[in-house]
């Protein structure tokens, strides 16, 4: 079993640190910000061992990690796996697109 090097986008993580930073100022703390980031964090490692853990998606070698209303979209390569974005369930879905 191969373990792959988590590496984010520049968009991704983007996306995260608005989802974070949204969090923060609407609860007046980083707790909860810090205990999503964690489960995405540990998430992603699961997934850096066990790549096809995430849900198919019609693209190929990418796939979804679902962490509570949010999907971790990735794309799995020999040594590394990639997130390309961080979606929130909560969206319209025909807004979804997935960068590579």
């Amino acid at each position: 079993m191969v373990k792959r090097e988590v590496v984010w986008t520049i968009s991704s993580k983007k996306q995260l640190r608005k989802i974070l930073e949204f969090y923060t100022e609407r609860n007046k703390s980083n707790k909860y910000s810090q205990r999503l980031f964690n489960k995405f964090k540990e998430n992603l490692q699961i997934a850096a061992q066990s790549p096809e853990i995430g849900a198919k998606t019609k693209l190929e070698n990418i796939r979804g990690l679902i962490v509570d209303d949010y999907i971790l979209f990735y794309e799995i390569f020999k040594n590394k796996i990639i997130v390309l974005k961080v979606w929130d369930c909560r969206q319209d879905p025909d807004k979804l697109n997935i960068p590579r």
